[in-house]
């Protein structure tokens, strides 16, 4: 059947064809269901912009019925969990430092009896705000906490001290970012995001355009070794991975405003781990992509759960469990940790040291991958 010179038959001839090689096509086929699935359960489960249940230290120097009732009130807000006691306020901002909790409260050794006076005594509560998203609800809720305090124990004698004014105050420091600016936070998280995206995909379709090329017989025909191909790929990469930093860095600081409080050079060889990184992820992906197009489906498929488990976009507390345990192999979650712990907080090598491990872990596991699967003859 034909219409004006159009045939349907040779229409439905290629649009079977076509079918015929996306089926064929498993990477495609993959893509086409997983990514739909992929963000679903992203966003629809993992995805929390309200986080709770944030990891929170105590100092207490003093111990009464008062201050276990405003801990508890604490708890049962549900938006601090009171993961540990430490001895002194060095060990709090170590604490918030390395990023083991998000609010450290330090009750000072003379608040009961300064209650107990009507002198209206005030206790600490200092918040790592590198994220203000994190932690701006749950600082919301700190007056309430007074008023469930007062209401729970100041009764009989001491019901004159709960009327009128606050019988005590809870003083909040934002440590880091005490204005919330939120470029303080995204600037530096968004280094992290643009060397994954890029390099990834360049690097991703080193070996497939070669092979697509022809010139991998070229290539397979020399004696050199998987290990030195790999590695003389990825070292052009790393030149441009420090170009595309330095570039953010600069505009980071001149362009946004940024605070630099730590070592430049801390800065540049935790970019220069987190490069390496993820140029071995792009040489792996070349190692098995059959083209360039399934090197970028895979990419892809990559990138969407870096960017949105990483504590890039949404609170990296706020995420469900197994939602954290996914995130806790993506290498971008610990180069958001680093580069804002650099830049915001000041970190040296030991506060650096928990998340350096896994990047370097994560990197010798996959370039080692990526030599396996190597392929010393053309299929």
């Amino acid at each position: 059947m034909t219409l004006s010179g159009f045939s349907f038959a040779r229409w439905w001839g290629v649009v079977l064809k076509e079918f015929l090689q996306l089926r064929r096509d498993r990477v495609t086929f993959a893509m086409i269901v997983g990514i739909p699935i992929v963000q679903l359960a992203l966003f629809g489960f993992a995805i929390n912009s309200d986080p709770r249940h944030l990891p929170t230290a105590v100092i207490s120097a003093d111990h009464s019925e008062f201050t276990r009732s405003l801990v508890a009130a604490m708890q049962n807000s549900s938006y601090f969990d009171i993961t540990e006691t430490l001895p002194d306020e060095q060990a709090g901002r170590d604490a918030l430092a390395r990023g083991r909790v998000q609010f450290v409260l330090n009750i000072p050794a003379d608040f009961t009896r300064r209650l107990l006076r009507g002198e209206r005594p005030a206790v600490l509560l200092e918040a790592d705000a590198t994220d203000p998203q994190a932690t701006g609800m749950a600082l919301s809720t700190v007056s309430q906490l007074v008023s469930s305090v007062a209401q729970k124990d100041l009764r009989g004698p001491l019901a004159p001290l709960a009327g009128g004014e606050p019988p005590f105050e809870i003083r909040v420091h934002r440590l880091y970012n005490p204005e919330g600016i939120t470029q303080y936070n995204i600037v530096p998280g968004l280094m992290g995001v643009i060397l994954t995206m890029t390099l990834v995909m360049m690097t991703g379709l080193a070996m497939t355009r070669e092979r697509e090329r022809g010139t991998m017989e070229n290539l397979l025909s020399t004696p050199v070794r998987p290990v030195e191909v790999m590695s003389g790929k990825i070292v052009p990469y790393i030149v441009i991975g420090l170009i595309q930093a330095s570039i953010i860095l600069l505009a980071a600081r001149w362009v946004f405003g940024v605070p630099f409080v730590g070592s430049v050079i801390a800065i540049y060889l935790a970019a220069l781990l987190f490069i390496a990184a993820n140029l071995t992820v792009g040489i792996a992906m070349s190692s098995l992509a059959k083209n360039q197009l399934q090197a970028m489906q895979m990419t892809m498929f990559y990138f969407l759960p870096n960017i949105l488990l990483s504590g890039f976009m949404f609170p990296f507390a706020g995420m469900p469990q197994w939602a954290q345990w996914i995130a806790s192999v993506l290498p971008l979650t610990y180069f958001n940790r680093l580069i804002r712990g650099i830049v915001l907080k000041g970190n040296g090598w030991l506060d650096l040291w928990p998340d350096i491990w896994p990047l370097a872990v994560f990197t010798l596991v996959v370039m080692t991958m990526a030599v396996r699967f190597y392929r010393r003859t053309l299929d």
